[in-house]
């Protein structure tokens, strides 16, 4: 193993290497392709939201681009979280010599992967009405259920999850 994992992108080899839970291992592949698909989608919003404000002035132009930005994070922050969060326990343990041991890890993929549903379903809740299609299938009433919720509730999913994720953390840390 590296001796560091020296940053952000460096983590996520590191994590998967110094853990031995599967679920997490299987997070570290999901949450890293999740981010750089997150990741792309944000930027390209920005870069759209400039494009079609460009020439503007000040005021809630920039209030909207700022915006983005900020909500970017929100999402991006909870879906690496739990892998910096590992690759730092796992390199501070080594550092001391310590064995790494417990339910942490597999915790930590458990949250994460809660947080990628509940992203969903904050997605699904926020669709506006005018691009919202009747459900069909076995989980039409569910989905149903969600497009009639208020366009704001869309927000308590992934804020309940990442909430969630730091309290795990901070019992099994």
């Amino acid at each position: 193993m590296a001796d560091d994992y020296r940053g952000v992108v460096g983590a996520f080899p590191y994590a998967f290497r110094a853990s031995d839970s599967h679920l997490f291992r299987s997070y570290v592949a999901l949450g890293g392709l999740l981010t750089v698909a997150v990741s792309l989608i944000f930027i390209a919003a920005v870069i759209g939201v400039i494009a079609t404000t460009t020439g503007g002035r000040g005021g809630n132009l920039t209030l909207s681009r700022s915006f983005f930005a900020v909500v970017g994070l929100f999402v991006v922050v909870p879906l690496v979280a739990p892998v910096l969060f590992v690759a730092r326990r796992h390199r501070r343990h080594r550092e001391r010599g310590e064995p790494v041991d417990g339910p942490y890890d597999a915790a930590l993929a458990a949250t994460g992967y809660l947080f990628v549903v509940a992203l969903y379903l904050g997605l699904v809740i926020s669709v506006p009405p005018s691009q919202q299609t009747t459900p069909t299938g076995a989980l039409a009433p569910v989905v149903a259920a969600l497009y009639a919720l208020p366009q704001l509730v869309g927000v308590v999913p992934p804020l309940l999850a990442a909430v969630l994720m730091l309290l795990c953390h901070r019992r099994w840390r």
